[in-house]
């Protein structure tokens, strides 16, 4: 790379797919360690390891190199038009309809005020941290970043409760809250986006009506595309076709969004919840349930494994500034302080924990992992004086979220469920 030559799409996807597979079979071999979190250990032990390199050979230009690798990838394009699609329907697929509708309230209060609640604590502590540490992070960045960092990752949770002995309400409210709250704080993360790089100050009516017209949006466009894509898949007995029809969704559906100002995101989230409940039960055979399941648990893990990996290898990028350390340690209490108020705030509003018991709060709390969608709106942010500030602060609370939460979310259920049984008992 440092002799000038030039990187293609197709390098920078065949770099990362070979370093994904390699420190994956390491970590299945030695490390042993949950997916998420040994490649999120590793991809920064390797960035470590190659900004010691450039340190102790400074003709080698290893951390160079990796930085402009990294700068060669458009990651807004990328990721906000392509990864965030697929890893929303895949993640749709396997929440219980019926389950869910049974936490519906929950689920909305959480993924709508809820996400708006923590975007507004995250993003004033931020201005008040950033302040303090002496940054001087405008507002309305301060609220992008509050936006980008307040979505959970269903993915990194869903393993750990399916083997912690929760009720199936409770794991389908988990699962259906950060499937929702992905789709509404990327649209909350969009309009403050297009305020900040506007330099126009932000306006909360305009704010509102634009939320409800992408988000309102979205969610007509995945019922409709959702529906034709049932019915053509009730049609025929093709595993194959099937799969496609799916994949189609995914790709036709989000391209067709951004023309009609629908969010391409809670689309996605509707519509795959179509096709993993009411097209598994009613319009698939056995064959293609197992096929389709297969292929899109393929995808996402791919999908995952990349954004972790480049979680660690971000980190080269990271400008040498022991302050920005500072802030990202600062930050990891400010966002479970908020994720704290917003989710015991509306369930002491709606009530809904006697139906769980005190199990509800903690797995919701410690169980609301950052992962693959706050590093790649991170990510895709454009170039300018904020973004290493706010990469960094994503970079330390992703880092704690999955190694530490992810690390001991299933001991502190397990304990919480024993105490439970023997009240009861």
């Amino acid at each position: 790379m440092s002799g000038g030559l030039a990187l293609t799409p197709f390098d920078a996807a065949a770099i990362l797919i070979v370093l994904a597979a390699v420190l994956g079979y390491f970590n299945y071999r030695f490390l042993k360690l949950p997916s998420s979190i040994g490649l999120t250990v590793m991809g920064a032990i390797a960035s470590l390891l190659v900004v010691a390199i450039d340190r102790i050979l400074p003709g080698a230009d290893f951390a160079r190199d990796i930085v402009r690798f990294i700068a060669g990838i458009d990651f807004h394009t990328t990721l906000m038009d392509g990864m965030l699609s697929f890893l929303l329907f895949a993640g749709a697929l396997h929440v219980d309809w019926g389950e869910m509708r049974r936490g519906r309230w929950p689920i909305l209060v959480l993924s709508t005020i809820g996400v708006a609640l923590s975007t507004v604590l995250v993003g004033g502590g931020f201005l008040l941290l950033s302040r303090a540490i002496g940054f001087d992070v405008p507002a309305i960045w301060c609220l992008v970043f509050g936006a980008l960092i307040s979505p959970t990752d269903p993915v990194s949770v869903m393993g750990v409760l399916k083997h912690a002995n929760v009720s199936p309400a409770l794991e389908a409210t988990v699962a259906g809250e950060s499937l929702f709250n992905d789709g509404v704080g990327v649209v909350i993360f969009t309009i403050l986006l297009a305020s900040a790089l506007s330099g126009e100050a932000f306006s909360v009516a305009h704010g509102v009506e634009l939320f409800a017209v992408e988000a309102g949006g979205g969610v007509l466009l995945g019922l409709g595309i959702g529906w034709v894509a049932f019915r053509m898949m009730r049609s025929i007995d093709d595993y194959k076709v099937e799969v496609l029809i799916s994949l189609a969704v995914v790709m036709g559906g989000y391209a067709i969004a951004r023309p009609l100002h629908a969010s391409g995101p809670v689309a996605m989230a509707v519509a795959g919840l179509i096709i993993g409940n009411a097209g598994v039960a009613h319009a698939m055979s056995e064959t293609t349930r197992d096929y389709l399941h297969k292929f899109w648990d393929l995808i996402d893990d791919i999908l995952n494994t990349v954004l972790f990996l480049l979680i660690g290898l971000e980190v080269v990028t990271i400008p040498g500034d022991l302050r920005l350390v500072v802030l990202g340690l600062a930050a990891i209490p400010l966002a479970l302080a908020a994720r704290s108020v917003s989710v015991l705030l509306p369930l002491r509003a709606i009530r809904p924990t006697h139906r769980y018991g005190r199990v509800a709060p903690v797995t919701l709390i410690w169980g609301g992992l950052r992962g693959g969608i706050s590093i790649a709106l991170a990510l895709g942010l454009p170039d300018g004086p904020a973004r290493s500030v706010i990469l960094a602060a994503t970079y330390v609370v992703v880092l704690f979220s999955v190694i530490v939460q992810g690390g001991t979310i299933k001991r502190v259920l397990e304990r919480l469920t024993e105490a439970d049984a023997e009240k009861t008992s």
